[in-house]
């Protein structure tokens, strides 16, 4: 069904839905199940039918989230705050899940986690004796049947998986000589690192060339490589070809640290699904006789993780990658995921639908093997189309116009990617297990205690999460641990009230898990703030960064955790400079004040702003302050005197004829003028001007038609304008003299005043005379009883029956 005739049926439901619920909230329900018993049992119906939707549209929003749906017996239990805490761990895990899935359908990262484990369809290919198709929930391990079965508690670097290095220029021996990285750790060097940094691509990249047409999608088919026999035929075939297309599938929901499941490779005539998830994968290690050919080049999209897996699993490294992400960010693509590229040059629709299934499954249903297939089935022919729209919009002979060669030097970069041992870190929450990374991208509030208890939590997670050989998240979602931190359960009823979803490994160690709430928190009164602690690390960084860039001071000073802990000192060769060491987060707004309340206050670090108030001011910023006297070789611009005051009487005779003449418009209103000159023809004195234009310097011109009106339309408002101001000035008269005569006003006599007693009777002005015209009014009579009726009124009735209608029953 397309996707915009499925999204105008359902906003058309949902307006629907809403107009029929304000309806009813309008309506008196609760009078109307009263009134009328039908109505009420027909009430209880909807309600009953309601709320099993509901309870199935929560079911299936929690099939696709890391959160169980609360249970809704009754429609009361809707107004539970631990139900409705269920409802925000739903929301809130689709939440996560829908930013990953846009991250990935972007091409901004690779797809790491398959998240809610999918079963797959029917398999439509020929079955074999394998792991059965039951839910991927359920599925056996593949990782334990494995020759080498991985091991997630290293600490040292991780070691190679290399036996042999073909096509090396430096010996596997040099290769494996370990150094220190930048804290101190002992690590192993990429052992093709410089075979990837002196590549030369061959000179092909460099040219134009007509892209080569792919063999049609629905008339071919993939090799499933399952066997080391059609391994050794698939390698003797790739050998031969100039360019290959390589992609992997990878799972690491029940894995700790994941595993890849697939491997697509592709060249101009045929394909190949590689099963990677055999006993003997680490026979595939053969492959580098291709994949580190200087004469073949590899072509992947968005290999920054791809690269990392192939070494940690399989010991594979590529030399002479083209990353055709690179190649869409520089030429300014609107898309950089593979889904666009296929669109844009194939018009190929991948199905997404199946990104996120379980790859481990055997066997593949068809619909999965298509869409492994299609990943690396056009990809060569992309390459081409690509590479010469690189080649149009590149300037050789200036690098930094050279988009060919950004994109070559930016896949150099990741094919050096180095896969390294996740050492967990609790202290400052480094690496990719760490839990600083979490923390810094999520706005929290914790105090002392709900830091410490968030920390431990997140660590006995990891812990678990290795033992069992299962991805963190399979163990405890990350809502979860910011709920524990929060509510810091006492015993497992409320760590089951809070977390929601309970994996079966999370209640077999119940207990354990709020033993390590219950110390945590007991620690934690006197230990470091989360605030202080992210400016530690954020000073760490950026000593770092300045190291790195040569910038760094000599001795930098680390704020401690806690008052007993010792500075932390990073000795560098630089220019001292100072760092801030005032928190990045603060537990009130300067501007709202106090934001959240805080259960137990600790001294917090000082976060007053500082003071940008300056001692001198500052000269104006003009370009004038920031040019180089120097290399200033202009010639010298004049300056001119400012001119000087001469007295009138010392100024030189002046010339007494003057050439000023003065333009008058004629025309116009003429019958205007000329009644004015027969009303009043005494007006002319001596002292006017003369009548005459020619006596004077003035020169009549005859002024059109258009600019008649407009003087005349000017002259008509410069009249109201005074005839205004003249009204104005009467009434300002007016009220000046009636304010004196106020002043001069004596005073009230009540001696001689008139009684109120004997006045008229009240309504004589409203008699009539014989003839019904209505008298002359007269004053009314004094009425102590008059100010009675001004009293508030009360409001009328909502509902005013009307004969012959009532308004209880609304239709």
């Amino acid at each position: 069904m397309d996707f915009k005739a499925t999204q105008e049926q359902i906003t058309k439901a949902l307006i629907a839905t809403t107009r029929a619920a304000t309806r009813i909230n309008k309506a008196d329900v609760p009078f109307q199940r009263s009134l009328n018993p039908a109505a009420g049992g027909a009430l209880d119906k909807q309600n009953a039918r309601l709320l099993q939707l509901a309870r199935r549209l929560l079911e299936n929003a929690a099939t696709g989230a890391d959160a169980v749906g609360p249970d809704l017996p009754t429609v009361e239990a809707l107004d539970e705050a631990d139900k409705w805490r269920g409802f925000v761990d739903v929301i809130d895990s689709l939440l996560e899940k829908a930013d990953t899935s846009l991250d990935e359908y972007s091409g901004v990262v690779k797809r790491m986690s398959p998240g809610a484990e999918q079963a797959t369809a029917a398999a439509a290919v020929k079955p074999r004796p394998n792991i059965a198709a039951a839910p991927s929930k359920f599925l056996p391990k593949p990782q334990l049947q494995f020759e080498n079965v991985p091991k997630n508690n290293e600490t040292g670097g991780f070691h190679p998986l290399l036996t042999s290095k073909p096509h090396a220029k430096v010996p596997m021996e040099q290769c494996l000589q370990t150094f220190k990285d930048k804290r101190g750790r002992e690590q192993y060097p990429h052992p093709y690192q410089t075979e990837i940094e002196t590549y030369e691509y061959p000179n092909s990249m460099y040219r134009r060339i007509g892209p080569k047409p792919y063999k049609p999608f629905e008339s071919t088919t993939a090799t499933f490589v399952d066997t080391p026999e059609a391994l050794v035929m698939m390698l003797a075939e790739l050998k031969t070809a100039k360019e290959i297309a390589v992609d992997l599938e990878h799972h690491d929901n029940r894995s700790y640290i994941g595993m890849v499941s697939l491997m697509q490779i592709s060249t101009r005539d045929k394909d190949w699904i590689v099963d990677t998830l055999k006993p003997w994968r680490r026979q595939l290690e053969c492959l580098n006789e291709v994949f580190t050919d200087p004469d073949i080049i590899k072509v992947l999209h968005g290999a920054y993780m791809d690269i990392v897996w192939l070494q940690r699993d399989l010991g594979l490294y590529v030399v002479g990658l083209f990353d055709t992400y690179h190649a869409a960010r520089a030429l300014g693509y609107p898309g950089g995921s593979l889904a666009y590229l296929l669109e844009r040059f194939v018009k190929f629709q991948a199905q997404k639908q199946y990104q996120l299934a379980d790859w481990r499954v055997r066997p593949l249903s068809k619909e999965l093997f298509e869409y492994a297939r299609a990943d690396t089935h056009f990809l060569l022919y992309i390459f081409d189309n690509m590479r010469n729209e690189l080649v149009e919009n590149s300037d050789f002979s200036k690098p930094e116009t050279n988009k060919m060669q950004e994109v070559l030097s930016k896949s150099k970069e990741t094919a050096l990617q180095r896969y390294e041992h996740p050492i967990y870190d609790p202290d400052l929450g480094f690496g990719s297990s760490g839990w600083y990374r979490l923390v810094s991208r999520t706005p929290v509030q914790f105090t002392p205690q709900q830091f410490a208890v968030f920390k431990a939590v997140h660590k006995w997670r990891d812990d678990v999460a290795r033992e069992e050989d299962d991805s963190p998240i399979f163990i405890m979602p990350n809502h979860a641990l910011f709920s524990i931190a929060r509510e810091m359960p006492k015993d497992k009823a409320a760590l089951f009230t809070v977390v929601i979803h309970v994996s079966p490994i999370l209640k077999n160690r119940a207990d354990e898990l709020v033993k390590i709430v219950q110390n945590a928190k007991a620690s934690g009164l006197n230990g470091p703030d989360l605030y202080a602690t992210l400016q530690r690390i954020e000073n760490i960084r950026e000593a770092e960064r300045a190291s790195r860039y040569g910038t760094a001071p000599v001795p930098l000073t680390v704020a401690p955790s806690a008052p007993s802990a010792p500075a932390v000192v990073v000795q560098q060769s630089a220019a001292p400079m100072s760092l801030d060491t005032s928190a990045l987060r603060a537990n009130a707004s300067q501007f709202w004040g106090g934001l959240v309340p805080q259960k137990d206050p600790s001294p917090q670090p000082n976060t007053s702003l500082p003071d940008i108030s300056f001692a001198l001011p500052l000269p104006p910023l003009t370009a004038d302050v920031f040019a180089d006297p120097a290399a200033d070789t202009s010639p010298a611009i004049p300056v001119r005197e400012p001119p000087k005051f001469i007295a009138k009487e010392d100024r030189p005779a002046e010339d007494a004829r003057t050439d000023i003449f003065v333009v008058k418009h004629l025309g116009g209103s003429r019958k205007r003028k000329a009644a004015d000159a027969l009303a009043s023809p005494s007006t002319s004195t001596p002292t006017s001007k003369s009548a005459d234009p020619m006596l004077d310097d003035e020169i009549m011109l005859e002024e059109d038609e258009e600019t008649a009106r407009s003087r005349e339309k000017a002259e008509r408002k410069e009249a109201r304008r005074a005839e205004k101001e003249a009204r104005r000035a009467e009434k300002r008269a007016a009220k000046d003299a009636a304010e004196n005569a106020d002043d001069d006003e004596p005073a009230f006599d009540y001696a001689s005043a008139p009684t109120v007693l004997h006045a008229n009777t009240p309504g004589a002005d409203k008699k009539k005379d014989r003839k019904g015209k209505k008298g002359k009014k007269k004053p009314a009579n004094f009425n102590p009883y008059a100010k009675l009726a001004d009293v508030p009124k009360g409001l009328p009735p909502k509902q005013r029956e009307k004969a012959g209608r009532s308004k209880t029953f609304e239709s």
